[in-house]
């Protein structure tokens, strides 16, 4: 678990890295001393405007520490190849809220069905053509069923036919996530 610090910390590195790679200027040079911090760690980061997606790249292998990790997708997530026709711009930073989701190692799983919780799990789909993951809070946003979580995953993330998740030439994996993010939800 992170602490709040290191919660704030992450949030303040995203949006320092927003902020250089729209505007054009230095990427921030970051100090950490949280062990937390420092521990190879997956991240994704997701831009939202009003509650409309904007960008979200990650990465499921630590390069580095968890801090870094979060620079490298923050700054990658201004370049998501879904809006390069339409970048974030300097005039909406004050419009964006980041959110961050720190991941547990894969875990390939043999039955989907019953070894997947919705919420809790997000998945990673892998065929022999495409590739495709969803986040634990996708589940939850969508309000779909197990089912529909992971032929959607395959259909509209790996590009795979929506039940190639029940081939033997598919593998599924989950993993978990600690989510935070600067506008918090309410309970």
């Amino acid at each position: 678990m992170l602490s709040d610090s290191d919660r704030k910390t992450l949030l303040r590195i995203a949006r320092e890295t927003i902020e250089a790679a729209v505007t054009g200027t230095a990427a921030p040079q970051i100090a950490v001393e949280s062990e937390a911090l420092e521990a190879p760690c997956g991240a994704f980061v997701t831009m939202k405007n009003d509650g409309r997606l904007r960008g979200c790249i990650g990465t499921f292998v630590a390069q580095g520490p968890l801090y870094r990790t979060v620079l490298e997708m923050a700054s990658a997530a201004t370049r998501d190849p879904r809006f390069l026709g339409d970048p974030v711009t300097a005039g909406e930073l004050e419009r964006i809220d980041i959110e961050i989701s720190a991941l547990s190692p894969l875990e390939k799983v043999d039955d989907p069905l019953r070894d997947i919780e919705l919420g809790r799990h997000g998945i990673y789909v892998q065929g022999p053509y495409g590739s495709g993951c969803f986040l634990p809070q996708v589940a939850t946003e969508t309000g779909w069923s197990k089912e529909e979580f992971l032929s959607h995953c395959c259909m509209g993330k790996a590009g795979m036919p929506p039940d190639a998740w029940k081939s033997p030439e598919v593998t599924v994996s989950r993993f978990e996530a600690e989510i935070f993010g600067e506008k918090e939800e309410p309970d």
